[in-house]
């Protein structure tokens, strides 16, 4: 049997929730809550649009020029955002993810990162996705099993959907007090400023976001509990939301805007929790180090409102 162009399905179900996991990316296809959307789906023989839902590692986001300096050595990726000429979102987002276990309610899956030109490490990535009352968990865990200390960084790239209608008709709470400026063309970073000075990304206090674009990665987040929690909701107060502890200081936000595609301009917001900024492999901020034989986990709930 020929597999989809996703790869192999999991449909995970319970407390209300149904789930579909595709082994390629080991990406999270659908999400569903009393049976409306709370991320933007795709089919499972499409080839995945706009990163919906697909793992990153070994970094997430950009690194510009695809180049960077790690222990006296440096280092070429692939430019993957050729148009920007970035390495954007990663090493597995194409990849075949393994089976490790698989349940009604949960399916872990796991990949090996190969040494390659531009990353010549050697890392074993597990991805596990498990349902429950609280919503969708996932934790990525990462460990280091080649000989050099390893550059790391995770996240993931959902599109979160609060109801019917588009991003601009939805209220935003990000609890976030600095944003990280970038170029305009490239979106490569700038510095790291207060949202008082941008208060187009200001959203702590909740607001509509109307036709403000937004594709910039923000910090200093409040938490309660140690627990840092984006909410995204109809008028009719009805939506979704994604909650992740200090594993992740940073967390990308993007309005999706494809103004040239009617179908896909703007349907869905992408929420994304992040170990690290952007460019971190070469900012080296909040950059994870992985020694051999070391391991790290991080993980994040969406759930519905």
């Amino acid at each position: 049997m020929v597999a989809s162009r996703s790869g192999r399905q999991r449909r995970l179900t319970g407390h209300g929730y149904a789930a579909e996991i595709a082994s390629v990316g080991a990406t999270l296809r659908t999400l569903t809550f009393d049976g409306r959307d709370l991320v933007v789906p795709f089919d499972a023989d499409e080839v995945r649009p706009a990163y919906r839902g697909a793992t990153l590692a070994p970094w997430p986001n950009r690194i510009v020029d695809g180049r960077y300096r790690f222990a006296g050595a440096e280092h070429q990726l692939a430019l993957t955002e050729p148009e920007r000429g970035q390495a954007l979102h990663g090493l597995l987002v194409w990849v075949e993810f393994e089976d490790r276990l698989v349940s009604e309610d949960r399916v872990s899956l796991a990949a090996v990162i190969e040494p390659q030109a531009g990353y010549p490490f050697r890392i074993e990535v597990e991805v596990d996705y498990r349902l429950d009352a609280d919503g969708l968990h996932q934790t990525v865990a990462a460990r280091n099993l080649g000989p050099d200390t390893a550059p790391w960084g995770t996240g993931p790239h959902p599109y979160l959907v609060a109801g019917p209608g588009r991003v601009d008709d939805w209220t935003l709470t990000l609890p976030a007090s600095e944003v990280l400026t970038v170029t305009p063309e490239r979106l490569s970073p700038v510095t790291v400023e207060s949202v008082t000075e941008h208060p187009e990304w200001d959203f702590r206090e909740g607001r509509r976001i109307d036709d403000v674009f937004i594709d910039h990665a923000f910090t200093s987040l409040a938490r309660a509990d140690e627990i840092a929690e984006v909410r995204v909701v109809t008028a009719a107060g009805e939506g979704v939301g994604i909650a992740w502890d200090r594993r992740c200081p940073w967390v990308q936000v993007h309005t999706a805007d494809t103004p040239a595609v009617a179908s896909t301009h703007r349907i869905g917001l992408a929420v994304e929790p992040m170990t690290c900024p952007p460019d971190a492999f070469n900012s080296g901020v909040d950059l994870v180090t992985l020694a051999p034989g070391e391991a790290h986990a991080a993980s994040w709930r969406i759930f519905g409102i």
